[in-house]
């Protein structure tokens, strides 16, 4: 980083004027997120639901040269540590610049539309698709005091209705009644939010890292996890020019990057 983007960065709070929250960011893509984004100056909050566990992360990567990460307890499913998440930011920076809404939970499988219950169906929308809307209500008005304010919300090829009616896609026979529809519903969210904002200098994308391979997934994804944070911090850190409403898919053969819905 040159002197002179340094000094563009600084503020009197954090030492940098960017801040990003991802939630989810203890492991795994999240945790490789955090540590990209930190590299490139911006201040991290790496959301956990576990905040003695994100703590024991944080140091780790202290002790590895990251300075610009910091802990954040919330779960997106209880409001009281959402609240308390945004207290803590609007406190700390009065503002906030980027949200990921990265946190995630498949479900057990397998997950047929006949039989799965209402009540795993409900568990993993509670992650999915409720838990996005009320961190993303919730850090709204921060957002707004951004001069590019972005929302980045990590959904997965299984959400789209396009592809699942293509019986040559090759994940065609992998319906999922509450997963992938957990991540329809997120798009159709993400959608409506868009337009909402159309008038505000905000990029709210969904964005598919692509299969990849994880512990989310038993380490079964073909994709590797820098291939995937490239894919999200490409399509997060972007201009004024850039598109907002969109899907962009890591795993869309065809090099197209935006994905059928």
């Amino acid at each position: 980083m040159t002197s002179k983007n340094h000094e563009h960065q600084k503020n009197s709070i954090t030492g940098v004027s960017k801040s990003v929250l991802i939630t989810g960011a203890n492991r795994s893509i999240g945790l490789e997120t955090a540590k990209e984004l930190s590299k490139k100056g911006l201040f991290v909050y790496l959301g956990t639901r576990d905040l003695e566990k994100g703590e024991a992360v944080v140091k780790a990567l202290n002790e590895n040269g990251f300075q610009n990460i910091k802990a954040i307890a919330i779960d997106v499913t209880k409001p009281e540590t959402i609240l308390a998440a945004q207290n803590i930011v609007e406190k700390e920076q009065g503002k906030l610049d980027i949200l990921i809404n990265n946190a995630g939970i498949s479900g057990a499988f397998p997950q047929n539309a006949s039989d799965t219950s209402i009540t795993a169906i409900q568990e993993v929308f509670d992650t999915n698709f409720f838990g996005v809307i009320s961190v993303t209500q919730a850090f709204l008005g921060l957002l707004k005091k951004s001069d590019s304010p972005r929302i980045s919300n990590i959904t997965s090829g299984l959400g789209s209705l396009t592809l699942h009616n293509d019986p040559s896609w090759k994940y065609y026979d992998f319906k999922s009644a509450s997963y992938g529809t957990s991540k329809a519903a997120l798009n159709a969210y993400s959608i409506v939010l868009a337009y909402d904002l159309k008038d505000l200098p905000f990029k709210v994308n969904v964005i598919d890292p692509g299969y990849t391979a994880t512990d989310f997934n038993h380490y079964s994804g073909p994709g590797t996890v820098e291939s995937a944070v490239d894919f999200i911090i490409k399509h997060t850190l972007t201009d004024k020019n850039a598109p907002t409403g969109q899907f962009f898919s890591n795993d869309i053969e065809d090099g197209t990057e935006i994905s059928p819905w």
